[in-house]
């Protein structure tokens, strides 16, 4: 089974969205029996929720996110995926100073949709700024998926 960790900072906004995001990708290329789709946080604490908004724009593209909790990015968690994607560049530092061995294995988002740079944090943001973000990440994992596919190895 192909795997895919998506982090951000407290696993309440982007990496929650991702993860449902591609996993209604996956769904859509018939691929969601192949896939173990997850998110968490670099420094995120154990069970909180996503954000009032990142549930709410999820609502309006009918996913669901209300039953979403937090999660660290633990050594063991980590470990377990074949690809990890980050929203920021931070994020990839602390990782891969906490896990050298993840090297090769850790993408930025925008990486993934074939551009550069960190995607921004919506947190505090308007239900817009969260619409907005959720668009992005759509886009760049849509321009993405191939080059996810061909980066994990069966």
């Amino acid at each position: 089974m192909k795997s895919i960790l998506f982090v951000c900072s407290a696993n309440q906004c982007r990496s929650p969205m991702a993860e449902v995001l591609f996993r209604q990708l996956v769904g859509e290329h018939g691929e969601q029996d192949d896939w173990r789709i997850e998110s968490a946080g670099v420094w995120a604490y154990g069970s909180a929720p996503a954000t009032e908004n990142a549930q709410r724009v999820m609502k309006e593209r009918r996913l669901d996110l209300s039953h979403h909790r937090s999660q660290p990015a633990t050594n063991e968690l980590l470990s377990q995926f074949d690809l990890v994607v980050v929203m920021t560049r931070e994020h990839r530092d602390a990782l891969l100073a906490q896990m050298p061995a993840l090297g090769g294995r850790v993408y930025l988002l925008r990486e993934i949709g074939g551009e550069t740079g960190d995607f921004a944090d919506p947190v505090g943001g308007d239900l817009e700024t969260y619409q907005r973000a959720a668009n992005e990440i759509w886009d760049m994992l849509s321009r993405g998926f191939q080059t996810i596919t061909s980066m994990i190895k069966e």
